[in-house]
């Protein structure tokens, strides 16, 4: 595989195009039931902290691959870590023991976080500043850096430099994707594949709304059959792609999207951002349930940015704006 080129790009919007009168019926085509709504009341003291660290922003959350314990990459106690030498990388027993942490000095503003099925933890700091930033990362469960991906505080377009990435995933074949692009800057919208020791492979994308473009990819996961799920946040919509970047569908059913996790089971947890949780099936989106979020209906809101669950039904969200870190249950 290469690099997709202009013709190629061109070739694909205007595929695209012609898919996109398919694509409106989208949304018809998932009618369903109302979901069960459950009230937005989890618990925010569970985590324990170090003696004098306070939160900030818990940008992203993952469940390890025990399925009990968790990892979350926070801002430095604040929304940046760029004039702090906090450890950015946490991680907590179920009980909300802190377990380890490491990353000091190391990031300006974490944002995605993913844990591969060895126990691999990536992660992407999605804006630059001092020579730092823009930029994927690999660590051991350890905490040893084994892999970066970007050019350290340069931002570009080419295979090997990102602007502004926002998540990261991992195929069950090693592949690294990245959601490089976070609005509402000009950056690059673009999905962004390599090899596992960090080769580039290809690209897709591109700043729109047609079935296959992209406005803010905040977040990206993989169901079981290997689809990437991409959280096109500015178009509220969630994008469904196979690996080669090739269209298969578009839901608009989960909201303004900001945070995707989807459990082993094909279970999909979405942090909408202006509204809650919402919890379906990532085989047919079918939305099943819904974690309202204060204030529901009655202007902005901002709540969940990130979401994770463990084996035993415990659904973890990260808030940025209240700097919160969250654990609910949903009765069943």
């Amino acid at each position: 595989m290469t690099r997709v080129g202009s013709a190629s790009r061109l070739f694909q919007i205007g595929v695209l195009s012609i898919l996109g009168l398919a694509w409106l019926g989208t949304e018809a085509a998932y009618a369903q039931s109302d979901p069960v709504i459950h009230p937005y009341d989890g618990a925010d003291d569970w985590a324990q902290l170090p003696d004098g660290r306070t939160w900030g922003a818990p940008a992203g959350v993952y469940v390890d691959t025990d399925q009990a314990s968790l990892w979350v990459f926070e801002r430095c106690g604040a929304n940046s870590c760029a004039e702090s030498d906090l450890p950015a990388l946490m991680k907590f027993d179920s009980s909300g023991r802190l377990l380890q942490s490491f990353g000091e000095g190391l990031f300006v503003f974490p944002h995605g976080l993913h844990v591969d099925r060895d126990g691999y933890v990536y992660v992407a700091d999605g804006n630059g500043q001092d020579g730092r930033g823009h930029q994927v990362f690999k660590f051991s469960p350890t905490g040893e850096l084994l892999l970066t991906l970007g050019q350290a505080g340069t931002t570009g377009e080419g295979p090997y430099t990102f602007n502004r990435p926002a998540d990261v995933a991992v195929s069950a074949d090693g592949d690294i994707f990245v959601a490089d692009g976070h609005s509402p800057l000009e950056t690059n919208m673009r999905i962004v594949r390599f090899s596992s020791d960090g080769q580039y492979i290809m690209e897709w994308g591109g700043k729109g709304s047609a079935p296959g473009q992209l406005d803010d990819p905040h977040s990206i996961a993989f169901d079981s059959q290997g689809r990437l799920f991409v959280a096109d946040r500015g178009n509220q919509r969630i994008q469904i792609f196979d690996q080669e970047g090739g269209y298969i569908d578009a839901w608009t059913q989960f909201g303004s999207p900001s945070g995707i996790y989807i459990s082993p089971d094909d279970v999909l947890y979405v942090a909408d951002l202006g509204a809650g949780i919402r919890i379906g099936s990532a085989k047919d989106g079918t939305v099943t349930d819904f974690i309202q979020a204060p204030g529901f209906g009655s202007g902005p809101v901002r709540v969940a940015e990130s979401v994770t669950v463990d084996s035993r039904g415990n659904i973890y969200a990260g808030e940025n704006a209240g700097m919160k870190l969250m654990r609910f249950t949903i009765p069943r």
